[in-house]
C-alpha cells in the first residue's frame, strides 16, 4: 500500500492530468470542473491547476485583447538613418522594433533587432542601408485566438508578430513574452519597472523624467498632478508639437507650465522622447 502512494507521489501533474481524463469530456466546462475537483482533492497542486486553467483561458481570449495598440508602438522608418533612430532604441530599452516603409505606414518591411546594429560598430565609412539589418516580420489578425498565435510564434520561430485589422492596416503589435504571460503570469526581465507606466515614464537621479512622447496625456496627468486637455491631442508629444508649431530640433525646449519639456529624439516626422523638468518659478 505504501509503495502505492509512494508512486502517486513520483507522478507528475501531467501523469496525473491524464488519469483524470480517461473518460473524455463533452465541453470546456466539463474539462475545468474535472481539473478544479483534482485541485480540490490534492491530485492537482495549486500552481498546476492555475496553469491549466489558464491554457484553457487563452484559447478563448483574441490577440487584440493583448497586443500593443498602434499609438503606443516604437517604430522606425525604412528611410531613417542611425542618428535618427538609435536615441529612441537606447531609451526604449526594447529589443526589436518594426519597420514600416517610408511612404506607406500600415506596411511593415520588416524586424530590427537591437543586437543586429552591433554589426555597425567599425564601419563607419560604409554607406548604412536599413534594410541590410531587417528580419522577416509576420503579421496575425486581431481577431486570431491567443493558442493560434502561439502556434505561429512557434512555426515562424518569432517573438514578435504585426497584428493587423480587417482592412489590413497595422492595428498594434504582439511578443511571445505577452502571450505567455497569459498562461504563467507576468515574466518581469532586468528592464522591468514596478511603475506599470514606467514604460512611458522614468524619473532620473536629477530630480527630471524622461518620457516617450507616446505617452496618453491621461497617464501623464496622473503622474505629473496636471490638467493638460486630451480634447485635441491623444499623448503628450501631440501637446508638446502643438506649442511648437513645427518639428522642433534636439535639445530644443517650450515651457508648458508648470513644466519645461526638452527634445531628447525626434526624426523628420515627429517627437519621439522628451525630459520633462518643474518650471523654477513653479
Amino acid at each position: 500500500m505504501s509503495d502505492d502512494r509512494g508512486n502517486e507521489a513520483n507522478k507528475s501533474w501531467l501523469d496525473r492530468l491524464t488519469g483524470l481524463l480517461s473518460n473524455e469530456p463533452q465541453d470546456r466546462q466539463e474539462l475545468r470542473e474535472i481539473i478544479r475537483s483534482a485541485g480540490k482533492r490534492g491530485v492537482l497542486d495549486a500552481e498546476a491547476e492555475r496553469i491549466i486553467e489558464a491554457t484553457l483561458r487563452v484559447a478563448d481570449m483574441q490577440v487584440r485583447e493583448i497586443m500593443v495598440p498602434r499609438a503606443q508602438m516604437i517604430c522606425i522608418r525604412d528611410d531613417d538613418e542611425p542618428k535618427d533612430f538609435l536615441p529612441v532604441l537606447i531609451e526604449s530599452a526594447h529589443s526589436r522594433f518594426p519597420v514600416l516603409a517610408e511612404d506607406n505606414s500600415d506596411e511593415v518591411v520588416g524586424i530590427l533587432l537591437a543586437k543586429d546594429l552591433l554589426r555597425m560598430i567599425g564601419r563607419n565609412n560604409e554607406r548604412f542601408s536599413l534594410k541590410d539589418y531587417l528580419r522577416p516580420a509576420f503579421c496575425i489578425p486581431e481577431t486570431a485566438h491567443i493558442d493560434k498565435l502561439l502556434s505561429e510564434f512557434r512555426d515562424k520561430q518569432s517573438h514578435l508578430a504585426i497584428v493587423v485589422d480587417e482592412y489590413g492596416g497595422v492595428a498594434g503589435l504582439v511578443t511571445l513574452e505577452d502571450a505567455l504571460e497569459q498562461i504563467v503570469g507576468d515574466i518581469h526581465d532586468e528592464h522591468d519597472d514596478a511603475d506599470e507606466d514606467s514604460h512611458w515614464i522614468s524619473e532620473q537621479e536629477d530630480g527630471s523624467w524622461v518620457v516617450q512622447a507616446i505617452t496618453p496625456i491621461p497617464e501623464f496627468n496622473e503622474q505629473f498632478a496636471t490638467r493638460y486637455s486630451n480634447e485635441d491631442f491623444d499623448t503628450v508629444g501631440g501637446i508638446v508639437l502643438s506649442e511648437f508649431e513645427r518639428l522642433p530640433n534636439i535639445n530644443e525646449s517650450i515651457d508648458i507650465p508648470p513644466y519645461r519639456f526638452t527634445v531628447l529624439a525626434a526624426d523628420a516626422r515627429m517627437i519621439r522622447v522628451l525630459k520633462v523638468e518643474k518650471l523654477p518659478h513653479e
